[in-house]
């Protein structure tokens, strides 16, 4: 429960910061994604492991760009939809 309240707290978060500098193409969110994925890359052995943070702030912020533009991830649409679905329950 207190997860699931977490990540909602994260999303909309998220979600006010980008109606307030919100730019045409979500440049900055996008670069922050790829930072922050860039950031669980580099501590890899053979296979990236996501942490539960990495998995809610990949999920949170997935919600926030369209569908064509999460081919940023390194992850599949199908992941983070099963993330995002299991932060939700």
């Amino acid at each position: 429960m207190l997860r699931s309240f977490c990540y909602v707290a994260l999303q909309r978060g998220l979600q006010l910061i980008v109606l307030r500098f919100r730019s045409t193409e979500f440049k900055e969110l996008e670069l922050v994604v790829l930072r922050h994925e860039l950031a669980i890359l580099r501590r890899r052995i053979n296979r990236p492991r996501f942490t539960t943070a990495d998995r809610m702030f990949l999920a949170a912020t997935s919600r926030l760009l369209s569908r064509t533009q999460w081919k940023a991830f390194t992850v599949t649409p199908e992941t983070l939809l099963r993330w995002h679905r299991c932060l939700i329950a």
